[in-house]
């Protein structure tokens, strides 16, 4: 089995799993706040990491990005158990797969600001900073491993995908622990594309709801410490299809959606009956709730608690599945006996066009531990992944 020794959580909600788990599971209170840091007279409710970064003046110029120092901070939260991990099993036997889709993409778009404004680029700007596979070179330099070091880039799957990939890493031999999940950050170019598409919501989102119009964006970083050594939480299962349907859109009848579903439940050797919560996709777009609420009614019926995080946090992009995934980690540690659920934060008022599914409300709980969570994220292009996580005591 795969256990989830350590996670590490830095989103809008906060920069420690504490405070994160009194937002999300007690308060209900979405950390998203309104602002035209990403597009200039337009204020969004986007989802920004406030707190303090880490600074980053030690590494060489390339590294050097917002991207790679949420992606710090977050390992900063778990070093003391990864650093254990690597004495135990050396550093050629502990990898890093991460996932994101920006990258220092941000850094990018300055840099072309200050060229316009003064005519050359500025010293601190290097073409590296949006290489893709950044971040994983970032955590590999600080924590001095030499195993595999790669990162996904699928869009919205991009760290759900990690996971699975990390997963394989491990079963195949190649490591005994992986530090994986994902690190994304709020750039121009994500809320112009989005808003392009006419899928950027002017208010929060909300998931399944009539009148839904589109996503809020966010920012994120979360990660795992992956391993054989037992812990609470496993990875029991994670499935993977792709829709090859359109270049944005959905399959609206869900068919790659309910393909990774069942083959991540298949994986972890359990029915559909035995998934106590799902956290949704959900991302308040028109057409993704349609396909995968019909998605999750045809596998699922309409009894199983679901939810959408994404009002809580943004839409997270690539780090977005790793993200959901630290929220069902969270729900299922021992401090929450009656097993709490990451509620659906949205207007109240279901889509009649859409299947009646079982939204957790603020407050909703199991009246006991919860045993097995899917997490949905479902990318452009019909990148679809599914994980299951267990919980083992």
């Amino acid at each position: 089995m795969l256990y989830l020794n350590e996670c590490a959580l830095v989103c809008a909600l906060g920069e420690d799993l504490a405070t994160i788990r009194q937002r999300l599971l007690v308060e209900a209170r979405s950390g998203l706040e309104v602002s035209d840091a990403c597009s200039p007279g337009r204020a969004l409710p986007l989802g920004r990491v406030t707190a303090a970064l880490p600074a980053l003046g030690h590494l060489p110029l390339p590294l050097r990005s917002r991207n790679n120092a949420l992606a710090l901070a977050a390992l900063m939260q778990i070093r003391p158990g990864v650093d254990a991990a690597i004495a135990r099993h050396g550093a050629h036997r502990v990898g890093i797969v991460l996932g994101t889709s920006t990258s220092g993409v941000g850094e990018t778009e300055s840099a072309i600001a200050a060229r316009e404004a003064g005519g050359a680029l500025p010293p601190g700007f290097h073409y590296g900073q949006q290489e893709m596979g950044s971040c994983a070179d970032l955590l590999a330099r600080e924590l001095g491993v030499s195993g595999p070091a790669y990162v996904h880039s699928s869009a919205c799957s991009s760290s759900a995908k990690a996971l699975a990939s990390a997963a394989r890493l491990i079963r195949m031999g190649l490591c005994d622990a992986v530090v994986t999940g994902g690190v994304d950050t709020l750039c121009g170019f994500t809320v112009a594309g989005f808003g392009a598409l006419e899928s950027v919501s002017g208010t929060r989102c909300h998931p399944l709801g009539e009148g839904r119009n589109g996503i809020n964006i966010g920012e994120g970083a979360a990660l795992f410490l992956m391993s054989r050594e037992p812990a609470a939480v496993a990875l029991c299962g994670w499935g993977e299809s792709s829709d090859g349907h359109h270049m944005s859109a959905p399959d609206p009848e869900g068919g790659g959606a309910r393909i990774a579903m069942r083959e991540a439940l298949a994986r972890a050797g359990i029915a559909p009956g035995d998934v106590d919560y799902l956290n949704l996709h959900g991302t308040a777009t028109v057409q993704n709730d349609a396909m995968e609420s019909r998605a999750v009614e045809a596998l699922f019926g309409h009894a199983l608690a679901v939810s959408s995080t994404k009002p809580f946090t943004g839409h997270t992009l690539g780090a977005a599945g790793a993200i959901e995934a630290a929220f069902c980690w969270l729900a299922m540690q021992d401090d929450n006996p009656e097993g709490l659920l990451p509620p659906h934060l949205w207007n109240g008022a279901p889509d009649p066009a859409l299947p009646a599914l079982n939204v957790a409300a603020p407050g909703a709980r199991l009246g006991r531990p919860i045993r097995y969570a899917l997490s949905n994220s479902f990318a452009f292009g019909g990148s679809n992944a599914s994980l299951v996580l267990g919980r083992t005591r």
